[in-house]
């Protein structure tokens, strides 16, 4: 089972590459000249809020939280050593900023912009928060700590069991 899900997740990943490299990648020669670079945390984001129609900030909005979603789903799954926020939210981080570098230098009519890579970064996290952890979880169950096992094993050297709980009553 286990190894099945990892071969699932890593195919999974392939794909999400593939697409997240076509959405990306691929030179737009029509927006050459429409296209700007946005360093400024926020601009973009505002500028779809406040200039664009509702269907047009919302396609470019929910299309970047959407496109980081598969990351925070597989990463914690693949390496179960990311699970937690921070752990998924810093390698995301990196890899979108990396993607948003390469499309910024080299990719005609496409630019660096810091709120895409925000966004998907927002949205691995949300992908994490509601099916990446428990799919990891499920995957890699949680081993029980070196101190755990220790205690237990001198516990039971010392034919000791651990007090058990009284139960409570309802006066009091």
């Amino acid at each position: 089972m286990r190894a099945l899900a990892m071969l699932a997740s890593l195919v999974g990943l392939v794909l999400f590459s593939v697409v997240l490299a076509r959405l990306t990648l691929e030179p737009s020669q029509a927006s050459a000249d429409l296209v700007r670079s946005n360093v400024h945390p926020g601009n973009s984001i505002r500028a779809y809020l406040e200039d664009a129609s509702a269907g047009s900030a919302a396609k470019q909005l929910g299309g970047n939280l959407l496109l980081g979603v598969p990351f925070g789903i597989l990463l914690p799954v693949l390496v179960p050593q990311t699970r937690g926020v921070l752990r998924v939210a810093v390698p995301t981080a990196v890899v979108m900023v990396l993607v948003e570098l390469i499309q910024g230098a080299l990719v005609t009519g496409r630019a660096f912009d810091v709120d895409d890579a925000l966004l998907n970064t927002a949205g691995a996290l949300l992908g994490y928060l509601f099916l990446g952890r428990r799919m990891s979880r499920a995957v890699h169950p949680r081993r029980r700590h070196w101190w755990h096992r220790w205690g237990a094993a001198v516990r039971r050297a010392a034919g000791r069991r651990r007090p058990e709980r009284e139960p409570r009553t309802g006066a009091g």
